[in-house]
């Protein structure tokens, strides 16, 4: 079964003439004369509605190689031939968790054998270490346990900043803002204020899935709504609070969930100006109870991934122009090939990553910046090393 399904992802990514000149202008005299519009009307950088956005996302055959391969010409128009990456950690400071999301195989109760909590000295050792290693960033984010201390994450801040002053932290999604809410009784602008002044930089855009809560409904149980989420990501953008965006799919969405996601984002960035960049984050579902249970398809497939990374290029253009990709849920060639369908920046060396490994992810939990570098090169681009703000580092030409 392993190898139809290796076979297959190259039949799928041979079939696209990546660099073969004049390719693109072929294909749009050879299309679909409507996708042909939609894409030609990208390529002048006007902006796609739902109709349009949705045309895309179906796309097959050779339609979906034009997408692909204007995604391409548009990153190039909009941030050139860079791919960025930043050297970071994952702390993921406990898995232990009441929530309950069928898409995650990562939280335990708190008497299972495998649960952690770290304390504060342990992750001061990560976060020293991964400073002492070239990280400037730290991605700390945990699950919820019960009867958590009110002032956890605000104390977990102040650990940090007092082992390693200068480390950026990109820290806590938004539900975890919303549990801190409940704990403290704080108004949600005065809870982000603290964070930031406890030295809170930037916050991961994570816990969207899919912003729609009849989805969000079949794949989570008492987890935050669509408004509470956006709420959070646009009181954290008014107090000078960047945050990512992301969109998990691949489960129980389909093309129309993906593009009304990706025109809320652009509406959010409209009003805000507050996203640092975009991330798909392809669904791993091998160890979780939402797949196991026959709910969710086994993740995406191939033309999916290609799909959403090249249709977040086209809907986004203009607004959010950062396109990461998310390395430890996709194999190597797929992420390289989403590197030619519009994505600019490979993410993090993360150190630790646990989240995606426990549900069944196979990537691996660490890429050192030299295999950044080397992959980069291997596209015939030039490797950057970021900060999390998009700062260039250091170029590598």
């Amino acid at each position: 079964m392993l190898q139809i399904e290796k076979a297959a992802r190259r039949s799928v990514l041979q079939a696209i003439q990546w660099d073969a000149p004049g390719r693109l202008e072929a294909l749009l005299a050879q299309i679909d004369p409507a996708v042909a519009c939609t894409l030609e009307g990208a390529l002048g950088g006007r902006e796609l509605d739902f109709n349009e956005g949705l045309r895309l996302a179906q796309t097959g055959g050779r339609e979906l190689e034009a997408l692909v391969l204007a995604a391409d010409r548009i990153r190039r128009e909009r941030v050139g031939d860079v791919i960025t990456y930043v050297v970071n950690r994952n702390i993921n400071f406990t898995n232990v968790c009441f929530v309950g999301c069928r898409f995650c195989a990562f939280s335990r109760a708190p008497r299972q054998q495998d649960a952690y909590f770290h304390s504060f000295d342990e992750i001061q050792r990560r976060a020293v270490e991964a400073w002492d290693l070239g990280a400037r960033e730290v991605c700390v984010q945990g699950g919820l346990p019960r009867d958590l201390e009110p002032f956890y994450y605000r104390d977990l801040l102040r650990a940090i900043k007092a082992a390693t002053p200068r480390m950026h932290i990109h820290a806590f999604s938004p539900m975890e803002v919303i549990y801190g809410v409940e704990l403290t009784k704080m108004p949600l602008k005065d809870y982000l204020a603290m964070l930031k002044d406890a030295g809170l930089s930037t916050l991961p855009g994570t816990a969207a899935e899919i912003l729609d809560d009849d989805v969000r409904q079949k794949i989570e149980r008492i987890k935050l709504g669509v408004d509470q989420w956006l709420d959070v990501i646009k009181t954290a953008h008014r107090l000078g609070i960047r945050t990512t965006s992301t969109m998990m799919y691949g489960h129980t969405e389909d093309e129309a969930h993906w593009v009304r996601h990706l025109m809320l984002l652009r509406d959010v960035q409209k009003e805000t100006g507050g996203f640092t960049e975009f991330v798909p984050l392809g669904f791993v579902h091998e160890f979780t109870q939402l797949y196991r249970s026959g709910d969710a398809r086994p993740g995406p497939t191939i033309e999916e991934h290609l799909k959403v990374h090249a249709l977040s290029r086209l809907m986004l253009q203009g607004w959010i122009d950062n396109l990461q990709v998310s390395w430890v849920k996709m194999s190597r060639e797929v992420t390289q090939a989403c590197l030619r369908a519009g994505a600019n920046d490979y993410g993090g060396t993360l150190m630790n990553e646990n989240i995606s490994r426990e549900a069944g992810s196979t990537s691996g939990e660490y890429l050192a910046p030299e295999e950044f570098q080397a992959r980069i090169r291997e596209l015939g681009r030039t490797p950057a090393e970021r900060t999390t703000l998009y700062e260039i580092v250091q170029m590598y030409e």
